[in-house]
């Protein structure tokens, strides 16, 4: 889901981008929030060196015993755990332990059974949920259908504001089948909807605790899920403790306690790293990667993280909507140099929209439509020169907004500026705050005189239809404005195909147009980085964490 996160996460995550037409007011707003938390990525740390021969890892080594407790390092505090309104990394880093969905993202991003044993498709629209027996909630009650539909439910509620509500804009009921099945009904066929019950979007509480905690479920007392861990003492702007939950239907919990540091300061996430005073963390400061990879208190792992880092072009009314200047721009971005400056090394330049791991389930023939004859990732400044003199944009001002929220926003944000005087515009910078930088994505306003800016998007499914519908007309974050009804057509068209090759031969021309227009220009793939000291192991690599139990596998090394 996007800078974000989440996307925003961003980064905002950039999870997001459903189409406004299916997305209320409100849920548009809490998405844009999250989609800055996920885009932004990490920010500076101030660690100069960058890391080189980048291999990502499927995993860690698996866990030899049990421990006590384990500190982890995070950058922010959640402002809630209601799952409702999970969108980021610091909520979902955090709940992912403590909540469950209907299915589960395993740590090779595939998808398979969670609270439901299984997930059934009787009719193009209608999916049927069999739920596990015997599945206790923190709070000592048992799991039934109707917690589904309430839980659920709670998505759809507009009074709630749901950062999710858009996977549900397709359901026309959620009904119990049965004391453990639940019925979803929707408009059309969607193959969305079912993988979106991967992650916070499918997450079931207990509907009497929810009741019970009001307006505070989320900020105090515990959330009535049914995770591996639950809530313990929560102390306001230090940390979150998570307590092992040994009422737990599945494999228990290798250590007894989770305590979240919040460090919100990078150098002081860095150190605590160092020293040992976090055994761990995810989200690492980019500068920090060299300094951590050759420090002997631990390992720094990589692994998938389904990211890119792209130019968002929000105004295609002026010199922007002239491909040969968008051309002209990616010929003249120096995408190297930013890898490694803005990145940490820890990146690979591409020319695709979407990363190469969201293909996976592709076939051959599949990946040769999405990937070939795209846009060029190579420097070639006098063709860009060429480009912008042919589109008499020599001399065009463009505005490229800016800001401290990560080195992957400033950092491109100068690259761009630097391309684009190379080949003759005029690109100035306009500095946005970090608390402010998120009205980019809720408020057409904050964007008026700015022409792109940086943004990180991440999937929240293994699936590249979740980035290309933000080119669909009306799309949540089609900031351009971008229309084209046969892109319109195709991405309905996706939307309503189960069988995976077949939606994915539909995704490809989607990728292909979308990418060779440069309607976004991409400029690398974003692992993600994990670092664990020498105590610890156990963690996936991948950004499975954000809605996998990722903390019940932490546990000793030795």
């Amino acid at each position: 889901m996007t800078t974000s996160p989440p996307r925003t996460r961003r980064r905002l995550r950039t999870r997001l981008g459903r189409p406004a037409s299916r997305a209320a007011t409100a849920t548009a707003v809490l998405t844009s929030f999250a989609l800055l938390a996920a885009c932004s990525g990490p920010p500076k740390d101030g660690a100069g060196g960058a890391v080189t021969d980048v291999k990502l890892s499927a995993t860690t080594p698996e866990a030899r015993g049990e421990i006590d407790s384990f500190t982890w390092a995070v950058y922010a505090e959640p402002p809630t755990l209601d799952y409702t309104v999970a969108f980021d990394y610091p909520q979902n880093t955090v709940l992912s332990n403590v909540c469950e969905s209907l299915m589960r993202w395993t740590p090779g991003l595939t998808t398979e059974p969670g609270l439901a044993r299984q997930a059934s498709n009787p009719d193009p629209t209608t999916w049927v949920y069999d739920l596990r027996p015997g599945v206790r909630f923190h709070d000592g009650k048992e799991m039934t259908a109707d917690d589904v539909v309430f839980s659920l439910g709670r998505q759809t509620d507009p009074d709630n504001a749901a950062a999710w509500a858009q996977v549900f804009q397709n359901v026309t009921s959620i009904t119990k089948s049965g004391p453990l099945q639940v019925t979803v009904k929707l408009k059309q066929p969607d193959s969305q909807f079912p993988q979106y019950m991967a992650t916070a979007a499918g997450v079931v509480a207990s509907k009497s605790a929810v009741e019970a905690a009001g307006k505070d479920y989320g900020t105090t007392g515990g959330l009535g899920c049914s995770g591996p861990f639950k809530l313990g003492t929560w102390n306001k702007g230090q940390s979150i403790e998570l307590e092992r939950f040994d009422g737990y239907w599945g494999t228990k919990a290798k250590s007894k306690k989770a305590v979240f540091r919040i460090l919100t300061d990078p150098s002081a996430r860095t150190n605590a790293l160092l020293s040992g005073e976090a055994d761990g963390g995810y989200l690492i400061p980019t500068e920090s990667y060299a300094r951590l990879r050759a420090a002997d208190a631990g390992t720094l792992f990589f692994g998938e993280g389904l990211s890119t880092v792209n130019v968002n072009i929000t105004n295609m009314r002026g010199p922007l909507g002239d491909l040969r200047v968008r051309q002209a721009l990616s010929l003249a971005l120096d995408r190297s140099g930013f890898v490694k400056a803005g990145l940490g090394g820890a990146g690979t330049v591409t020319n695709s929209l979407t990363t190469r791991a969201a293909w996976a389930a592709a076939p051959e023939r599949t990946l040769k439509t999405a990937f070939d004859s795209l846009p060029p990732t190579g420097q070639d400044i006098e063709k860009a020169k060429a480009l912008i003199k042919e589109a008499g944009a020599t001399g065009k001002p463009l505005t490229v907004a800016t800001s401290s929220i990560g080195q992957d926003v400033s950092l491109l944000a100068t690259a761009v500026q630097a391309a684009g005087t190379r080949i003759g515009l005029d690109i100035k910078l306009r500095t946005i705050a970090p608390n402010a930088f998120t009205a980019l994505f809720t408020d057409p306003q904050a964007r008026e005189g700015i022409d792109m800016f940086p943004l990180t998007y991440y999937d929240s499914i293994t699936d590249p239809l979740d980035l290309l519908t933000n080119f669909k007309t009306g799309a949540y974050m089609n900031f351009a404005g971008y229309s084209d009804p046969e892109y319109d057509r195709l991405v309905d068209e996706a939307s309503a195909v189960y069988p995976t090759e077949q939606r994915l031969d539909i995704e490809a021309k989607l990728q292909h147009h979308a990418s060779g227009r440069l309607l976004w220009i991409p400029v690398a793939e974003w692992p993600t980085a994990l670092f664990m000291n020498k105590r610890i192991t156990g963690a996936p690599t991948t950004i499975s964490y954000m809605y996998y139990p990722w903390a019940a596998d932490v546990g000793a090394a030795q």
